[in-house]
């Protein structure tokens, strides 16, 4: 998920961040059903998913990698577990699922339609101290600004709740908080199957919890055709 500080040597991916203290939310069933209609993308509202949710994130989804990171994720990156694919984060811990409403997507599909699709290159594995192996983003000016727009919309929602300050690294995990040869040994493999080319043209707004095939979409935002 977007960014991490290289400087943090124990950073964890944005997903995999823990969660604490969260309420239960009851209500959240009864808002949203209601309220995912008619807006641009697909909708794909499921009660039990907003029932269940804990917690939100926007993510760019990037299936030209799966291939390569996917063996490795799946043992190695918790978010894996929990039904969240390969990515690189916009924005995590996005509004609490009760918040999603109408008006929250109308403001998020606004702020998206005004970005074009972009293309991208995942040309090297990087790392976050010794415990986050990951793919590099070329160019990552576009994936920050995508951030920076949700941000300005939503400034109750710093990425990582302001843990990390604004210096923020948009990345694609590979893996984390395992013993470094074996971060390092999946860094190689998927170096060896670099660069890899993908274009961006939307942006995901999941939900999901801790628990295993927990996220979900919940909406699908188009950037502007170009």
């Amino acid at each position: 998920m977007a960014g991490l500080p290289s400087r943090h040597a124990g950073a964890r991916d944005a997903i995999g961040l823990p969660f604490v203290g969260e309420p239960s939310p009851s209500s959240i069933g009864r808002r949203v059903s209601g309220k995912l209609g008619g807006l641009r993308g697909r909708v794909r509202p499921k009660l039990s998913i907003v029932e269940t949710a804990i917690r939100t994130a926007l993510i760019v989804a990037v299936p030209e990698v799966e291939a390569a990171v996917g063996p490795h994720r799946a043992s190695l990156d918790r978010a894996a577990s929990w039904g969240v694919p390969a990515h690189v984060t916009v924005l995590y811990p996005f509004l609490p699922p009760s918040r999603i409403d109408d008006g929250v997507l109308a403001t998020l599909a606004d702020g998206f339609a005004a970005a074009a699709p972009f293309d991208v290159q995942f040309g090297q594995v990087e790392w976050f101290g010794d415990s986050v192996v990951w793919l590099a983003p070329r160019p990552d000016r576009p994936f920050r600004e995508l951030t920076a727009g949700v941000v300005r919309r939503f400034p109750e929602t710093p990425p990582y709740e302001g843990a990390f300050g604004d210096d923020v690294v948009p990345h694609l995990t590979i893996g984390h908080d395992a013993p470094r040869d074996v971060l390092a040994r999946a860094g190689d493999a998927v170096a060896q199957l670099l660069p890899i080319r993908a274009t961006v043209r939307g942006v995901r707004l999941i939900a999901g919890s801790a628990t295993p095939d927990s996220w979900r979409i919940l909406h699908e935002f188009r950037l502007a055709p170009a």
